[in-house]
């Protein structure tokens, strides 16, 4: 670790690593600041962000439209996040292994199907507590649950580590970019971000979402408390700080996914300099971004189903018509889920799945006899395309020209 890109503050809270690493030091991060930092340097992208979670939560508010807290976007979150970490898993994947509960031979399915599950169940946990719901045990479980079906994790997942780690360098410490704290001040060092992310340790008046977030996951992430998964588990925390204060949570890692360097940059910039201002208006940015690509992803999916009523004369609340709402949610799924979701018989769901086979809305998966899965490739694609990209939609006539669409 090259002190010289240390700030003055950053380098007195520097302490020898044990053995065999004594000859090197890690950083004991100072708590995150009591009062919040000044975002003048961000003020304007801070202010569109605050307008888009505005925006967005009126239209929660006032619609009540499912879709802005719909599961799909709990598991697009798992993949990007994942996806950064080097495990690498595809939204058909992950929605196929939840359908058929069958992950053999594909550990990083596995994984991420973990890391969704995991937002299932602790954001509904967030919203309903609030900032209480942070404690050393909330981590710690979230570690569990992101890392129990990791392998080659050598650790216990959910325990502190209580070894030297180091960022960059490519396994060489002596060419690393940044050493987290030494392993006995790890709890200490979480305490006091779970402290912040509380509300415990405001001195004057609370900081915005905005930078709690990015102060607290660039602080997290400076403690390092696991000897792997630390990203993982900070970017659960994100949506986890929203929901608490009350917010519609957002997922970003589908845009820190694809604006990496940034990220890396914006992290940098807090752990090394104390530079507070670059993280804040990184995640001012992926709150604008996000809700911006939420918006646009609703619009088109209802663009969409206006295209499939075109396709077919539904009958008012059949089986088939009522699916239709169904399929952003569950774009690939069972007959079975779907006679469930429903609410209807067996043989209903079944009859609900051949009539929009027969016009392109629904594609058979397996080409089994039993337990088939069925997508709408459509919807699937315009949910799983690259952040960033406009939205594109199929002909109305798209059964007629015979090819299902490609998938993303």
């Amino acid at each position: 670790m090259n002190r010289s890109e240390l700030s003055h503050q950053v380098r007195a809270a520097l302490k020898r690593l044990p053995p065999p690493y004594a000859n090197h030091y890690g950083v004991v991060p100072f708590p995150p600041p009591a009062s919040p930092p000044s975002v003048m340097a961000v003020a304007a992208q801070c202010h569109a962000a605050l307008n888009a979670l505005a925006r967005l939560e009126t239209l929660v508010s006032e619609l009540g439209d499912p879709w802005l807290v719909s599961r799909i976007l709990m598991r697009r979150e798992a993949i990007s996040s994942s996806a950064i970490e080097g495990t690498n898993s595809t939204l058909d994947e992950l929605l196929s292994a939840e359908e058929t509960g069958d992950t053999w031979g594909r550990q990083a399915a596995a994984q991420v199907k973990d890391y969704a599950l995991c937002l299932d169940a602790v954001v509904p946990s967030a919203t309903a507590l609030g900032p209480s719901v942070f404690t050393d045990k909330l981590v710690r479980d979230l570690h569990r649950s992101a890392m129990k079906s990791e392998t080659g994790y050598a650790d216990t997942p959910g325990e502190l580590r209580t070894n030297v780690v180091w960022i960059g360098g490519r396994g060489d410490i002596a060419y690393s970019t940044y050493n987290p704290a030494p392993p006995e001040d790890i709890g200490r060092c979480l305490a006091d971000n779970i402290a912040y992310m509380r509300g415990d340790a405001d001195e004057t008046f609370p900081p915005s979402v905005i930078t709690r977030m990015a102060v607290a996951h660039a602080h997290f992430e400076a403690v390092h408390p696991f000897t792997d998964g630390n990203g993982r588990v900070g970017r659960l925390l994100l949506p986890l700080m929203m929901a608490a204060q009350g917010h519609a949570p957002l997922y970003l890692s589908p845009y820190i996914e694809a604006n990496r360097s940034a990220y890396y940059a914006a992290l940098k910039a807090a752990q090394q300099r104390h530079l507070w201002r670059e993280m804040i208006g990184f995640v001012a940015d992926a709150v604008t971004a996000t809700v911006s690509e939420l918006l646009a992803t609703r619009r088109a999916l209802q663009d969409l189903r206006a295209i499939w009523l075109l396709r077919r004369r539904f009958r008012a609340r059949s089986a088939a018509l009522r699916t239709l709402d169904v399929l952003p949610h569950y774009p690939v799924i069972t007959a079975g889920r779907l006679a469930e979701l429903l609410d209807v018989s067996g043989p209903q769901a079944a009859q609900a799945v051949r009539q929009l086979m027969d016009v392109g809305i629904l594609w058979e998966r397996t080409g089994y006899r039993r337990n088939r899965l069925f997508a709408a490739s459509e919807a699937l694609s315009i949910i799983n395309r690259p952040f960033g990209e406009e939205p594109v939609l199929p002909s109305p006539n798209a059964i007629e020209e015979g090819t299902q669409p490609a998938i993303s």
